[in-house]
């Protein structure tokens, strides 16, 4: 399978993932606890099998930094997964896309890098992007809390933007080794929290819920995540960045027809802006590159 045939596969089981979550009758961090040990085991098979040896001493010098983002995937995972229960997949997809924005606010700080005039119209247009989103959504209605949704939504983006930052400092660890290592200590911090707050429930899951939860560990995570990391070498950087915007436009198209989720004009218009312009960052960072 070619470069971008991969890529393009991941993109597209990414963006099935709201449809199987929202089918999934456990707690959000009963879910992302599931999904990190299912989707660890699964790379690290993979790894076993392909004979990618692990550097432990380049594991111990990154060790902090492994446990804050691998702790900071699994705040990710629960915060998008509560946004799939509250807001529709578009409204929760859209919000989780906003983690480019941030990434962008925080690189000046962080990674000391330059904050372009283009660079801030981009982010000025996602935030009019997302106020069209909020001001379109329809608020408390039965069974439904679109603003709390969306709230999860960018409180997911911000843990995911703190993710990809944390991982500019990671050195000498391939990214198959970096992301099954994440995944672990994701499940291996979020174990205390779930069995402490929701109890042994975990255990007690529901049949009809086994094929999703191994559906989201094995296909959503680790067949997904081979795909798109072993995509990544053989792809440009802004080949890249158009590919990723597979998953959240699929993530809305699937869910208007499964499960009849409707945009009204404003909302696909902030959409358009958000997408549209963390697309154009992206592509500058790229031809910066």
């Amino acid at each position: 399978m070619g470069a971008k045939l991969r890529n393009i596969s991941a993109m597209l089981i990414f963006g099935t993932i709201g449809i199987f979550v929202k089918n999934i009758e456990l707690a959000s961090s009963e879910i992302a606890l599931l999904r990190g040990i299912i989707g660890g085991i699964v790379l690290i098979s993979v790894s076993i099998l392909v004979k990618n040896k692990i550097s432990f001493k380049d594991v111990k010098s990154n060790l902090l930094l492994l446990l804050l983002s691998g702790g900071a995937i699994g705040l990710n995972w629960i915060f998008l997964f509560q946004a799939y229960r509250y807001t529709t997949i578009s409204n929760a997809t859209l919000s989780y896309y906003f983690a480019p924005v941030f990434v962008t606010l925080l690189s000046p700080v962080i990674l000391k890098e330059k904050l372009t005039l283009k660079k801030m119209l981009c982010v000025a247009c996602a935030m009019l992007g997302m106020i069209c989103i909020v001001g379109n959504s329809s608020g408390v209605t039965e069974g439904r809390n679109d603003f709390l949704g969306i709230a999860y939504g960018l409180s997911a983006a911000a843990f995911y933007a703190s993710v990809i930052l944390m991982n500019k400092f990671l050195k000498n660890l391939k990214s198959l080794e970096t992301t099954y290592i994440q995944l672990i200590l994701a499940a291996t911090v979020l174990m205390p929290y779930v069995f402490i707050v929701e109890g042994f429930n975990v255990l007690n899951i529901s049949a009809s819920s086994i094929p999703y939860i191994l559906i989201l560990g094995i296909v959503h995570t680790g067949f997904a995540y081979l795909l798109y990391f072993s995509s990544l070498k053989e792809l440009k950087g802004q080949t890249i960045a158009v590919m990723s915007y597979i998953d959240p436009i699929s993530a809305v198209i699937i869910s208007a027809i499964f499960l009849r989720e409707r945009m009204g004009v404003l909302q696909i218009a902030g959409g358009i802006l958000i997408l549209g312009s963390t697309l154009i960052s992206e592509l500058t960072k790229s031809k910066e590159k």
